[in-house]
């Protein structure tokens, strides 16, 4: 398995874009400073041995060579001895909403990237736990099987938008059956559904999945996001709000009757979402510790090897050949003309 030990190290790339502008900014600078001192072509014939090219060829050198020291600084490393482990913990799944009306901003900064913490603070707090993820609007998709990897599930949420299922739509009893039949065969240990939505369901029957659900065993829990007033559907990208067919805002509200039936009927709880994600957390946290917790069979990687050197030797080597070139035209090569009788 491959990671990087010091993975916030990697936002330092940011830096190669910006390296760039002032590159192409010093440029035009000069070039601008010598039309003014003189004559294009005279300067041309003053520096004859001036190469752009060779100038070019140093700072992309340079660009790599700083790539290069950023990434090893970030230590990859790979996993070499992979060991089973036994813990005591929980399954579950959660189900996240990406319809557009997660874009609303009755919650800060908004309903999807509130709940993307949430969920992020959520594996946190699960570490001896198997996690998995589904998102869901019109359909329903596992984003995420059951895991006790909790940094890769973290990973997962950065990519997840209102853009990631293609058809749109609200569809929780879909999320809810995927979830069931994800879990795994084990007897004696408990699972839930996390279910983060503002309730709108338009697709399917969503109290009966979720009665389904407590049949197996599984009890769902809902977070509801947004507030019961409502708020405008931002349109991603511009300073409009959505409307309907006959030219009408949409307004989206948080469903609470919704949500209270299904956590009901799922044998969990409903836990109405505030601005202080840590609140929500410790409401759904204590719920899931009154949970049976049984014996899991963990696969881990123990112990990994470092390569962070190969990029510094390799960092060097391109360091090397940068101080070897030269701004000015090799003389030897100069002399070759290939497209010249």
């Amino acid at each position: 398995m491959f990671r990087f030990a010091n993975p916030q190290y990697l936002f330092l790339l940011i830096l190669i874009p910006i390296l760039v502008l002032i590159f192409v900014y010093i440029h035009y600078r000069q070039k601008n400073n010598l039309s003014k001192f003189g004559n294009k072509q005279l300067l041309t014939k003053l520096m004859p041995d001036y190469s752009f090219g060779n100038k070019i060829a140093k700072f992309i050198l340079l660009l790599n060579v700083i790539t290069l020291l950023i990434i090893a600084a970030a230590r990859p490393q790979y996993g070499v001895k992979k060991t089973t482990d036994k813990r005591d913990g929980i399954e579950a799944i959660v189900a996240l909403d990406v319809s557009n009306s997660m874009l609303a901003r009755d919650i800060k900064p908004n309903r999807i990237e509130y709940s993307k913490l949430l969920v992020s603070k959520v594996f946190d707090k699960m570490a001896d736990d198997k996690v998995g993820l589904i998102i869901f609007a019109g359909d329903a998709f596992m984003q995420l099987p059951l895991t006790a990897d909790n940094v890769s599930a973290k990973m997962f949420l950065s990519t997840i938008s209102t853009n990631s299922v293609p058809r749109q739509g609200t569809s929780i009893g879909s999320a809810i059956d995927l979830a069931i039949q994800s879990f795994g065969g084990q007897e004696g240990i408990g699972r839930t559904i996390i279910l983060i939505t503002d309730g709108e369901n338009f697709e399917d029957d969503a109290v009966e999945a979720a009665k389904l659900a407590q049949s197996k065993g599984i009890t769902v829990n809902v977070i509801g996001i947004g507030s019961a007033d409502g708020t405008l559907i931002p349109i991603e990208g511009t300073n409009n709000f959505k409307k309907d067919n006959s030219g009408e805002f949409v307004v989206t509200k948080l469903n609470e009757q919704m949500c209270n039936n299904i956590a009901a009927v799922g044998g969990g709880v409903f836990i109405k979402a505030s601005d202080n994600t840590n609140y929500s957390l410790r409401a759904l946290m204590n719920q899931i510790d009154t949970m049976q917790k049984g014996e899991l069979e963990v696969q881990i990687y123990s112990e990994y090897e470092d390569y962070f050197f190969i990029f510094i030797w390799f960092a060097l080597y391109t360091l090397l050949i940068e101080c070897l070139m030269i701004n000015r035209k090799s003389r030897l090569f100069s002399k070759i003309k290939l497209f010249k009788r």
